[in-house]
């Protein structure tokens, strides 16, 4: 096993959740009962948890002049995966909070990001570098 993370988060239903994560991003679920199912969200293990969604987006996040909501979460995946769940995002007509774009056009890290929100109201972030092993690097970020 590597050092994968859990996250758990609340959503309003199981089946538009199970179609969000399972159907449109391709994520398999795992366990689940009346009110959580489990999901391999690229590695990792994500928990739904059916309960009081409060909607409560916040973009108070301020990266590269755009404004990103907080909380996210999300993935990193390779330029191909990246363009793959943007085509699989659009097909399933869920709209960009962030339209896919570059950042920090010009620096070594330069990813490529997207935004959307699932079915209950959780943000997430799909993010590609160019040179993953830049990753972490701060030249030319401010």
């Amino acid at each position: 096993m590597n050092n994968s993370y859990h996250y758990a988060f609340k959503i309003k239903d199981l089946k538009s959740t199970r179609r969000f994560y399972a159907d449109i991003l391709g994520c398999n679920d795992g366990r689940s009962i009346e009110d959580w199912i489990d999901f391999d969200f690229f590695g990792s293990q994500t928990s739904a948890h059916v309960g009081q969604v409060d909607n409560m987006l916040d973009y108070c996040g301020n990266v590269d002049g755009i404004s990103v909501l907080i909380p996210h979460f999300g993935c990193l995946l390779t330029e191909k995966q990246f363009e793959m769940m943007r085509l699989k995002l659009e097909g399933a007509d869920i709209e960009f909070v962030v339209n896919p774009q570059a950042r920090y056009k010009g620096h070594s890290s330069q990813p490529l990001t997207i935004f959307v929100i699932d079915l209950s109201g959780n943000a997430l972030k799909f993010k590609s570098f160019k040179d993953g092993t830049k990753m972490y690097c701060k030249e030319g970020i401010h």
